[in-house]
């Protein structure tokens, strides 16, 4: 649709993350209704700011980023913020995307959150050297929000069906090899027991001829 075309701005961390922005309090409502479950939002606290995200790689969690990259994401939303800019300092907070509360009796852009157990806090001031280092890397673009959110779940959906695939062989596999050591044990029980008798007639026929 014509809402999840609108413009953004995309950004690469120094580690190699997608981070985008929306333009707007409507462009960040966009952002709320598409973002990915390996998002994690960043936002002046206290004060109006654009919304950051960032997007996670695999096996990332928003406790293992790394410190340098969290002060990137932290720049950004500050310098993106009219009144935070202007501060000395600011609190900027951060999340899983997952953990934001939308409500139909909330404004334009504005977000509440599940549980504040996974909000984070990181006060910041303005570093120049970050700021002009992750500029650098801006880019506006005009994706399908929509189609892009899709097409992640159709090839998350795939790599969980090859998962429990690939855990149904595993499963397969052990049990053909429990069936093969029973049959083992079985087989080398009747022989034993076989030994046994044949070892018992034998004392007997020496016992006969004694």
């Amino acid at each position: 649709s014509e809402m999840c075309i609108r413009d953004r701005f995309y950004f690469e961390s120094s580690e190699g993350h997608v981070i985008y922005m929306g333009k707007d309090k409507f462009e960040n409502e966009v952002l709320l209704k598409w973002g990915w479950p390996e998002d994690v939002w960043f936002h002046v606290d206290d004060h109006s700011s654009a919304h950051i995200y960032l997007r996670l790689k695999n096996g990332e969690t928003m406790d293992t980023i790394s410190e340098q990259v969290v002060n990137e994401c932290s720049q950004l939303t500050k310098a993106n913020s009219i009144e935070g800019s202007k501060l000395k300092s600011v609190k900027i907070v951060y999340t899983p995307y997952l953990n934001l509360k939308k409500t139909n009796n909330m404004e334009v852009g504005q977000v509440g959150f599940h549980s504040e157990k996974q909000r984070r806090y990181i006060t910041v001031e303005k570093d120049k050297d970050i700021i002009r280092a992750i500029l650098k890397t801006k880019d506006e673009r005009y994706p399908d929000l929509e189609q892009e959110k899709l097409k992640r779940d159709v090839q998350e959906r795939k790599e969980r069906a090859k998962e429990i695939q690939s855990k149904l062989q595993e499963e397969k596999e052990l049990d053909r090899q429990r069936k093969e050591e029973k049959e083992r044990r079985g087989y080398q029980g009747f022989f034993d027991e076989d030994l046994a008798v044949t070892n018992k007639d034998e004392t007997n026929l020496e016992e006969d001829f004694m």
